[in-house]
């Protein structure tokens, strides 16, 4: 799996579109995978290892005064941090009247843990284990609440040549007729349109269509384009669509 490195001091961004997610986690390999996973899908990404250097981030201070450093859209959390714990920093931020969405991430999942951390001012609580879909899914929602659910979205249509495919009504039309896809040859087209041209390798493809933490063997990609290819390619056996890119991956166009 690829990783995304923070910087030394943990607060590297990345360029992206959908909002500033600021990562409090103190464990750097979940930090950096969290990273890479919102920054792919268009989240600008900041990080902190620890409570105090959060709290600085965002604006708050330990004697309760505020003062503006970083402009973040949402926060994900914690709980278990050096110094100030996840629960204390939720709390004393909401104290200083910052009101930015927080989505607490833990390893504790009974009901008394999840109300005790949304009774200290988060907007959702997400238990470890978790795959990274549900936890961009859950970014995106929060966003859309805390807007009123005016969240920037990319162009809701992809098209390249004669495809055309709607995320948010998941169709996929080639030469305006349409082509029925299983839900896992939708996200393998849907991930290609997305970036055309770019060559995806198996690793990942997994990543980001069954998850970070699927189990099964990558040839099962292999699999996948060869039912994509019988559906869209005039000749499959010499694809226009769907290439292959020796020893590398696939790629579309």
């Amino acid at each position: 799996m690829s990783s995304l490195t923070l910087s030394a001091a943990d607060k590297q961004s990345v360029r992206v579109g959908l909002g500033r997610v600021l990562i409090v986690e103190d464990e750097e390999l979940i930090r950096e995978t969290i990273g890479l996973a919102l920054a792919e899908v268009g989240f600008e990404v900041l990080a902190a290892g620890d409570g105090l250097s959060a709290l600085e981030m965002l604006g708050g201070t330990k004697n309760n005064s505020r003062r503006l450093v970083q402009d973040v859209d949402l926060v994900v959390l914690d709980l278990m941090l050096p110094g100030m714990n996840g629960l204390d920093l939720c709390r004393l931020l909401r104290y200083q009247g910052i009101d930015v969405p927080i989505l607490i991430l833990s390893a504790k999942g009974t009901e008394t843990d999840r109300v005790v951390g949304l009774e200290v001012g988060a907007d959702d609580y997400l238990t470890k284990p978790f795959g990274m879909r549900e936890l961009i899914a859950r970014c995106r929602a929060l966003l859309r609440r805390h807007r009123g659910g005016q969240e920037a979205e990319p162009d809701p249509v992809l098209r390249y040549e004669g495809l055309t495919l709607s995320p948010k009504e998941c169709r996929v039309f080639l030469d305006d007729e349409e082509i029925n896809l299983s839900p896992k040859e939708f996200r393998i087209l849907e991930l290609f349109m997305s970036q055309p041209k770019r060559v995806w390798s198996r690793d990942q493809i997994i990543d980001n269509v069954w998850g970070h933490d699927f189990m099964g063997d990558n040839k099962t990609v292999d699999v996948h384009i060869r039912w994509i290819r019988e559906k869209l390619e005039e000749d499959p056996s010499k694809p226009k669509y769907l290439k292959t890119v020796r020893g590398f991956g696939y790629r579309l166009g």
